[in-house]
């Protein structure tokens, strides 16, 4: 009898250490790429065979969005489930001092003035939950690679990183961290197998520099996209993509190859659309910074092989909001989900369904007011169900039209149909006004 109470205590036991683990999480962020610009998203030339097997064995929500489409506000929300104009965030850079409003970049940059401003506006993120900084209460270690803003990456809560952050050595957006992907994956690859010998979950922030500028692909890729394009800009766009898609793969390979495929959940998203201009390696309008589609759609996946069914979501809405809740749900960190987080639970099917509605703002690049988020504010925007409303703000853009798109009718918004449908115009924007009222 004492026997077979020593083994169902074992017993016991080792369940509730199965179901303490921890599952790994894996957050892969697209920089500059539009929704189209994947094979399992349509794109007739772009050739991305490992994010297409992503997509196939994830929850795929084809209807994703980022509340804006700009990197720096963008990759905030990401980190801490918050809207810009929560978070404060709400731009790339802080105003320079008046006397150096009009010179160049590069001129402000390496004024000892702007230089404390810069700094200053780092402290935006202080007082913001943090995914990486909440995970470490049930022993995460975290890296940091890629596009970060937000200074040292210790800043983001994270245990490891590449980014130093010093504004007097080239910090602005990541800095050392720049080289991941480009440069190949060491450093991620160094931290995941240290996590492994240390027995930590781990949580893997992957934010290449990819397919943003400098378009310059392998010289392999860059022959068989010009091939397909009598524009080489266009050529070296499409091949920075497959590019990005070859890292990835290797980094997702990486990972199943160490037997964690099933205790590891992959987050995709991307920061902010982009669409290349014929003539030149630059974004045409109606994608990066704009209030359209082009910049602020993104398919959002997530991957949890044994746990999560594949499925591929025409329907339901998903936002870059969504990914701070969904990894809380998932490591049994749901009490850590704050009133002002409007995202949901990405793996709760109920709460999928139950939702109609997502909302964004599009900011100015360069930031207008230091605590101010609303003297930044081009435009707010919904989408509920079939329809999306497009709201400038008379602030900044006074001459701008309302717009409403039939957005699953006409997704590359051709066709404003404002002036027909008044009550629809006004029914939304109410929820916008409800959403984040501004004057």
């Amino acid at each position: 009898m004492r026997l077979y109470a020593i083994v169902i205590l074992f017993v016991c036991l080792a369940a509730s250490n199965l179901e303490a683990k921890s599952p790994n999480i894996v957050l892969i962020i697209s920089d500059d790429q539009a929704w189209t610009d994947y094979g399992f998203m349509g794109h007739p030339e772009i050739q991305t065979p490992h994010l297409d097997r992503l997509a196939a064995e994830s929850i795929t929500f084809r209807r994703g969005y980022v509340p804006d489409s700009l990197c720096r506000p963008s990759l905030a929300t990401m980190v801490t489930g918050l809207y810009p104009h929560q978070h404060g965030v709400v731009g790339n850079d802080p105003p320079p001092p008046a006397k150096l409003k009009d010179l160049p970049k590069r001129k402000q940059f390496a004024s000892k003035e702007y230089l404390k401003i810069r700094n200053e506006y780092l402290k935006q993120i202080d007082d913001d939950p943090k995914l990486a900084e909440i995970l470490q209460k049930k022993g995460y270690l975290s890296h940091q690679s890629g596009k970060w803003w937000e200074g040292h990456f210790s800043k983001g809560g994270f245990t490891h990183g590449m980014t130093h952050g010093d504004r007097t050595r080239g910090g602005r957006h990541g800095d050392l961290g720049l080289k991941i992907g480009r440069g190949g994956l060491e450093p991620v690859k160094e931290f995941v197998d240290m996590a492994i010998e240390e027995e930590k979950p781990f949580f893997v922030y992957y934010a290449p520099f990819l397919p943003h500028t400098p378009h310059n692909p392998p010289q392999r890729l860059l022959d068989k996209y010009k091939e397909k394009t009598p524009h080489l800009s266009i050529a070296k766009y499409w091949a920075m993509c497959e590019w990005f898609d070859e890292t990835c793969g290797e980094l997702i390979d990486f990972i199943d190859g160490k037997g964690l495929a099933e205790d590891t959940i992959f987050l995709y998203v991307c920061d902010n659309g982009w669409i290349t201009e014929e003539n030149a390696s630059r974004y045409a309008p109606r994608s990066k910074r704009s209030q359209y589609d082009g910049g602020t759609r993104t398919p959002i996946m997530v991957r949890w092989k044994g746990h999560v069914q594949p499925q591929m979501n025409e329907t339901d809405l998903a936002s870059s909001i969504d990914l701070v809740p969904t990894v809380l749900h998932a490591v049994g960190l749901e009490s850590e989900i704050t009133p002002e987080m409007d995202g949901i639970n990405l793996l709760d099917a109920e709460a999928v369904k139950s939702r109609h509605k997502i909302f964004g703002e599009i900011l100015e690049h360069d930031i207008q007011h230091m605590t101010d988020p609303v003297a930044s504010l081009r435009f707010r925007w919904v989408i509920d169900g079939e329809w999306k409303l497009i709201l400038p703000h008379k602030g900044r853009e006074p001459d701008a039209p309302v717009e409403l798109f039939h957005i699953t009718a006409d997704p590359f918004e051709k066709k404003n149909l404002a002036e027909s449908k008044p009550e629809l115009v006004s029914k939304l924007t109410k929820e916008i006004n409800n959403w984040w009222p501004v004057d």
